[in-house]
Protein backbone atom coordinates (compact mmCIF):
# COMPACT_ATOMS: atom_id res chain seq x y z
CA UNK A 1 0.00 0.00 0.00
CA UNK A 2 1.29 3.42 -0.94
CA UNK A 3 0.12 6.55 0.83
CA UNK A 4 -0.95 8.90 -1.94
CA UNK A 5 -1.37 12.37 -0.56
CA UNK A 6 0.27 15.76 -0.66
CA UNK A 7 2.99 15.63 1.96
CA UNK A 8 4.46 18.82 3.35
CA UNK A 9 7.89 17.56 4.17
CA UNK A 10 10.88 19.28 5.75
CA UNK A 11 13.19 16.83 3.97
CA UNK A 12 12.09 18.05 0.52
CA UNK A 13 12.24 21.79 1.08
CA UNK A 14 12.73 22.49 -2.61
CA UNK A 15 11.35 20.29 -5.34
CA UNK A 16 12.86 20.44 -8.84
CA UNK A 17 10.97 21.46 -11.92
CA UNK A 18 12.44 21.18 -15.41
CA UNK A 19 14.21 24.57 -15.48
CA UNK A 20 15.62 23.99 -12.01
CA UNK A 21 17.01 20.61 -13.00
CA UNK A 22 18.75 22.16 -15.98
CA UNK A 23 20.11 24.93 -13.77
CA UNK A 24 21.60 22.52 -11.24
CA UNK A 25 23.22 20.37 -13.92
CA UNK A 26 24.50 23.53 -15.63
CA UNK A 27 26.10 24.78 -12.42
CA UNK A 28 27.73 21.43 -11.75
CA UNK A 29 29.12 21.48 -15.27
CA UNK A 30 30.65 24.91 -14.68
CA UNK A 31 33.34 23.33 -12.50
CA UNK A 32 34.78 21.74 -15.61
CA UNK A 33 34.84 25.05 -17.50
CA UNK A 34 36.48 27.02 -14.69
CA UNK A 35 33.38 28.97 -13.63
CA UNK A 36 31.77 28.92 -10.23
CA UNK A 37 29.29 31.68 -9.62
CA UNK A 38 25.77 31.45 -8.28
CA UNK A 39 23.08 31.56 -10.96
CA UNK A 40 19.42 32.20 -10.38
CA UNK A 41 16.78 29.61 -11.11
CA UNK A 42 13.09 28.98 -10.76
CA UNK A 43 12.18 26.53 -8.01
CA UNK A 44 9.00 25.10 -6.56
CA UNK A 45 8.85 25.45 -2.81
CA UNK A 46 6.93 23.03 -0.67
CA UNK A 47 4.78 24.22 2.20
CA UNK A 48 6.77 24.75 5.40
CA UNK A 49 6.12 22.50 8.34
CA UNK A 50 7.63 22.37 11.78
CA UNK A 51 9.03 19.37 13.54
CA UNK A 52 5.99 19.25 15.80
CA UNK A 53 3.62 19.57 12.84
CA UNK A 54 3.77 15.93 11.79
CA UNK A 55 1.40 14.01 9.54
CA UNK A 56 -2.28 13.68 10.29
CA UNK A 57 -1.70 9.97 10.55
CA UNK A 58 0.30 10.57 13.70
CA UNK A 59 -2.34 12.89 15.09
CA UNK A 60 -5.18 10.43 14.57
CA UNK A 61 -3.47 7.21 15.49
CA UNK A 62 -1.67 6.27 18.64
CA UNK A 63 1.88 5.00 18.45
CA UNK A 64 0.74 1.41 19.01
CA UNK A 65 -1.80 1.66 16.22
CA UNK A 66 0.76 3.08 13.81
CA UNK A 67 3.35 0.46 14.67
CA UNK A 68 0.72 -2.25 14.34
CA UNK A 69 0.25 -1.20 10.73
CA UNK A 70 3.84 -2.20 9.95
CA UNK A 71 3.30 -5.97 9.50
CA UNK A 72 0.37 -5.23 7.19
CA UNK A 73 1.97 -2.49 5.13
CA UNK A 74 5.51 -3.85 4.76
CA UNK A 75 4.62 -7.15 3.03
CA UNK A 76 2.46 -5.34 0.51
CA UNK A 77 5.32 -2.96 -0.22
CA UNK A 78 7.64 -5.88 -0.70
CA UNK A 79 5.21 -7.55 -3.08
CA UNK A 80 4.82 -4.43 -5.18
CA UNK A 81 8.56 -3.84 -5.02
CA UNK A 82 10.82 -5.36 -7.42
CA UNK A 83 13.26 -8.23 -7.38
CA UNK A 84 16.41 -6.98 -5.64
CA UNK A 85 19.79 -7.22 -7.33
CA UNK A 86 23.47 -6.95 -6.34
CA UNK A 87 23.77 -5.43 -2.84
CA UNK A 88 20.00 -5.58 -2.42
CA UNK A 89 20.10 -9.33 -2.92
CA UNK A 90 21.75 -9.74 0.45
CA UNK A 91 19.55 -10.43 3.42
CA UNK A 92 19.70 -7.37 5.67
CA UNK A 93 17.90 -7.88 8.95
CA UNK A 94 15.53 -5.02 9.69
CA UNK A 95 15.54 -3.71 6.11
CA UNK A 96 13.43 -4.19 2.99
CA UNK A 97 14.74 -4.01 -0.58
CA UNK A 98 13.52 -1.79 -3.39
CA UNK A 99 14.53 -2.24 -7.02
CA UNK A 100 13.33 0.04 -9.79
CA UNK A 101 13.88 -1.85 -13.03
CA UNK A 102 12.62 1.01 -15.18
CA UNK A 103 15.09 3.61 -13.92
CA UNK A 104 17.78 1.11 -12.94
CA UNK A 105 18.50 1.48 -9.22
CA UNK A 106 18.10 -0.38 -5.95
CA UNK A 107 18.48 0.29 -2.23
CA UNK A 108 17.34 -0.81 1.24
CA UNK A 109 15.08 1.07 3.64
CA UNK A 110 14.31 0.32 7.32
CA UNK A 111 11.41 -2.02 8.04
CA UNK A 112 8.36 -0.04 9.17
CA UNK A 113 8.88 3.00 6.96
CA UNK A 114 6.03 3.65 4.55
CA UNK A 115 6.15 4.64 0.92
CA UNK A 116 4.58 8.01 0.23
CA UNK A 117 4.15 10.01 -2.96
CA UNK A 118 5.97 13.34 -3.05
CA UNK A 119 5.82 15.52 -6.14
CA UNK A 120 9.21 15.77 -7.82
CA UNK A 121 10.66 12.65 -6.20
CA UNK A 122 10.93 9.22 -7.82
CA UNK A 123 10.53 7.32 -4.55
CA UNK A 124 10.12 8.32 -0.91
CA UNK A 125 9.90 6.15 2.20
CA UNK A 126 9.42 7.73 5.61
CA UNK A 127 8.75 7.05 9.25
CA UNK A 128 5.19 8.09 10.09
CA UNK A 129 6.13 9.10 13.64
CA UNK A 130 9.50 10.79 13.08
CA UNK A 131 8.92 13.02 10.02
CA UNK A 132 12.60 13.80 9.46
CA UNK A 133 13.51 10.12 9.13
CA UNK A 134 13.17 9.27 5.46
CA UNK A 135 14.86 8.26 2.24
CA UNK A 136 14.15 9.80 -1.14
CA UNK A 137 15.43 9.13 -4.66
CA UNK A 138 15.46 11.73 -7.40
CA UNK A 139 16.25 10.90 -11.04
CA UNK A 140 16.79 13.54 -13.73
CA UNK A 141 18.20 13.35 -17.28
CA UNK A 142 21.93 13.86 -17.80
CA UNK A 143 24.13 13.94 -20.88
CA UNK A 144 27.18 13.02 -18.80
CA UNK A 145 28.43 9.47 -18.41
CA UNK A 146 30.33 9.76 -15.13
CA UNK A 147 29.70 11.69 -11.91
CA UNK A 148 33.33 12.86 -12.03
CA UNK A 149 32.45 14.91 -15.12
CA UNK A 150 30.64 17.32 -12.78
CA UNK A 151 33.60 18.00 -10.48
CA UNK A 152 35.07 16.70 -7.24
CA UNK A 153 32.94 15.14 -4.48
CA UNK A 154 33.15 18.35 -2.43
CA UNK A 155 32.21 20.59 -5.37
CA UNK A 156 29.20 18.46 -6.31
CA UNK A 157 28.11 18.16 -2.67
CA UNK A 158 28.23 21.91 -2.04
CA UNK A 159 26.15 22.74 -5.12
CA UNK A 160 23.53 20.07 -4.42
CA UNK A 161 23.21 21.02 -0.75
CA UNK A 162 22.83 24.72 -1.46
CA UNK A 163 20.58 24.44 -4.51
CA UNK A 164 18.62 21.22 -4.09
CA UNK A 165 18.89 19.44 -0.74
CA UNK A 166 18.22 22.41 1.56
CA UNK A 167 16.37 25.69 1.29
CA UNK A 168 18.28 29.00 1.14
CA UNK A 169 16.96 29.92 4.59
CA UNK A 170 18.65 26.93 6.20
CA UNK A 171 22.18 27.02 7.53
CA UNK A 172 24.03 24.07 6.02
CA UNK A 173 27.31 22.39 6.84
CA UNK A 174 29.16 19.86 4.69
CA UNK A 175 30.74 17.37 7.09
CA UNK A 176 32.39 14.96 4.71
CA UNK A 177 32.52 14.14 1.00
CA UNK A 178 34.10 11.06 -0.53
CA UNK A 179 34.22 8.84 -3.60
CA UNK A 180 33.76 5.09 -3.94
CA UNK A 181 33.67 2.62 -6.81
CA UNK A 182 31.22 -0.28 -7.03
CA UNK A 183 31.34 -2.66 -9.99
CA UNK A 184 33.19 -0.07 -12.06
CA UNK A 185 30.69 2.71 -11.31
CA UNK A 186 31.72 5.84 -9.37
CA UNK A 187 29.53 7.17 -6.54
CA UNK A 188 29.96 10.39 -4.59
CA UNK A 189 28.93 10.13 -0.93
CA UNK A 190 28.54 13.05 1.43
CA UNK A 191 27.25 13.90 4.90
CA UNK A 192 25.77 17.25 5.88
CA UNK A 193 23.46 19.06 8.27
CA UNK A 194 20.69 21.56 7.49
CA UNK A 195 19.58 23.83 10.31
CA UNK A 196 16.08 25.28 10.31
CA UNK A 197 14.65 27.51 13.06
CA UNK A 198 13.06 24.59 14.90
CA UNK A 199 15.08 21.52 13.91
CA UNK A 200 18.39 20.29 12.50
CA UNK A 201 18.41 17.47 9.98
CA UNK A 202 21.50 15.29 9.71
CA UNK A 203 21.63 13.67 6.28
CA UNK A 204 23.59 11.33 4.02
CA UNK A 205 23.53 11.48 0.23
CA UNK A 206 24.78 9.29 -2.60
CA UNK A 207 24.91 10.52 -6.20
CA UNK A 208 25.78 8.68 -9.38
CA UNK A 209 25.44 9.02 -13.15
CA UNK A 210 24.40 6.27 -15.54
CA UNK A 211 21.72 5.25 -18.04
CA UNK A 212 21.57 8.87 -19.20
CA UNK A 213 20.40 9.90 -15.72
CA UNK A 214 21.67 11.75 -12.65
CA UNK A 215 20.66 9.83 -9.51
CA UNK A 216 20.41 11.31 -6.02
CA UNK A 217 19.52 9.31 -2.92
CA UNK A 218 19.23 11.17 0.39
CA UNK A 219 18.39 9.80 3.81
CA UNK A 220 18.51 11.46 7.20
CA UNK A 221 17.08 12.07 10.65
CA UNK A 222 16.64 14.73 13.27
CA UNK A 223 19.98 15.63 14.83
CA UNK A 224 18.65 14.65 18.26
CA UNK A 225 18.17 11.08 16.97
CA UNK A 226 21.33 10.88 14.87
CA UNK A 227 23.32 8.66 17.23
CA UNK A 228 20.45 6.19 17.37
CA UNK A 229 19.78 6.20 13.62
CA UNK A 230 23.18 6.73 12.00
CA UNK A 231 24.08 3.05 11.53
CA UNK A 232 20.75 2.33 9.85
CA UNK A 233 21.03 5.42 7.66
CA UNK A 234 24.56 4.45 6.60
CA UNK A 235 23.18 1.03 5.62
CA UNK A 236 20.56 2.77 3.46
CA UNK A 237 22.98 5.07 1.64
CA UNK A 238 25.64 2.38 1.24
CA UNK A 239 23.07 0.02 -0.28
CA UNK A 240 22.26 2.37 -3.15
CA UNK A 241 23.35 1.01 -6.54
CA UNK A 242 22.44 1.64 -10.15
CA UNK A 243 22.39 -0.93 -12.94
CA UNK A 244 21.75 -1.03 -16.67
CA UNK A 245 18.07 -0.33 -17.30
Amino acid sequence: MVLVQKWTTPYCAYLPNASFQVDVIHQLGRFRSGHNHRATSCVIRSEHVTETSTSSCQDRLGRRQVLAMGPIIAPSLLMTSQTPTSFAAENKKGFLPVTDKKDGYSFFYPFGWQEVVVEGEDKVFKDVIEPLESVSVNVIPSSKEDIRDFGTPQQVAEILIKKFLASPSQKTKLIEASERDVDGKTYYMFEFTAQAPNYVRHALTAVCVGNGKFYTLTTGANERRWEKMKDRLHTVVDSFQIFNA
